[in-house]
């Protein structure tokens, strides 16, 4: 069993509070995701708890145990880095055995655990080669390795598919997610691109400013985001002002039944619960874009006052530019002084 709890911790660099009070538990085996804009503290937080920054106030303990006076040596923590900071004099092996030497461990018992973790990341037979011979995603995975052989409670990933191409980095991040799972080794990961903590995580923390904005499953922080900041940082959403009058939403003629009381709102809904139609004369809005992804089409429009709307649709070749469209939300959500007010799905 390991366990990780953050309580309370707070990091200040002079006056700037780069975490402030947060808390979070991840359970054993646990896959959780920190993911928030640049400056929202994600990354400072993975630091304090692998030991590479001291916490201003608060308690970090793994299994019970406070580990806030453990230099990062002594932690029961390995730390992956976005860049790979392995070492270009040694070859993979040595890298991986470094580590291991430290801590006394028999030639024999050093070459088997350097030889397994080669094998669980891929790498079987690269032991002799330099690391600057390898691929980005080859380092990446001597990377994970090194950390691994050493058999930590807690694996912390500091944005570690961040240099690497695209393609690269969704296959790296579902074999990284396939070998959590296989070791049940508890993870805290850092990122900011959404789709990695999507496709990733049992649980994501939306972080800003330093503080917790929202945590969840990934598919509850998606379609039921409790801020307008989760709402527009987590996919594609449409965010739009307007007035509430007589349990109707209304922005330049696009109006919406909503059961709140009258005054100014923020409504949210996703492009993929913006129905469109082809209107008869003048509609709601008109097309200004139509982009054709194969799978799918994405459409943008205009309201009369100009605002942007997305909205996913099958048959893009039905819509195209300077087009009258009505719109048509299928679920919608409502925010008013930063707070849900409504939700219908």
């Amino acid at each position: 069993m390991s366990v990780l709890k953050i309580t309370e911790v707070s990091k200040l660099f002079g006056a700037t509070r780069a975490v402030d009070s947060f808390s979070l538990t991840v359970e054993d085996g646990e896959l959780v995701c920190l993911l928030g804009p640049s400056g929202s503290g994600k990354s400072t937080l993975l630091r304090m708890v692998g030991g590479f920054a001291q916490p201003t106030a608060g308690s970090i303990s793994i299994d019970g145990e406070e580990i806030i006076h453990l230099p990062p040596e002594k932690r029961p923590t390995g730390m992956v880095f976005q860049s790979h900071a392995l070492w270009t004099h040694m070859n993979v092996f040595k890298n991986l055995a470094f580590g291991l030497k430290l801590r006394k461990l028999p030639k024999d018992e050093i070459d088997r655990k350097v030889e397994e973790v080669l094998e669980l990341v891929g790498l079987s037979g690269y032991g002799g080669r330099l690391t600057h011979q390898l691929s980005g995603g080859q380092q990446q995975r001597v990377a994970l390795a090194r950390s691994l052989v050493l058999e930590p409670k807690i694996l912390l990933l500091d944005e570690p598919f961040a240099s690497l191409d695209q393609h690269l980095r969704e296959r790296l991040r579902e074999e990284v997610r396939d070998i959590q799972q296989r070791l049940k080794i508890t993870t805290l990961f850092v990122t900011h691109g959404q789709d990695e903590a999507l496709a990733l995580a049992d649980r994501i923390v939306v972080m800003r400013d330093g503080k917790t904005e929202q945590v969840g499953r990934p598919d509850i922080v998606y379609r039921e985001p409790a801020t307008p900041f989760v709402a527009g940082f987590i996919g594609t959403m449409n965010l739009i002002k307007g007035d509430v009058s007589n349990k109707a939403f209304n922005r330049a003629g696009f109006t919406v039944p909503l059961d709140v009381a009258d005054g100014p709102i923020m409504l949210a809904v996703r492009p993929e619960s913006l129905d469109l139609t082809v209107a008869n004369g003048a509609g709601q809005a008109k097309v200004h874009r139509v982009t054709d992804y194969g799978t799918h089409g994405l459409v943008d429009m205009d309201l009369p006052d100009g605002e942007r709307l997305k909205s996913m649709v099958g048959h893009p070749d039905m819509f195209s530019a300077g087009q009258s469209v009505n719109l048509k939300p299928t679920a919608i959500a409502a925010y008013r002084d930063n707070k849900l007010v409504h939700r219908s799905q």
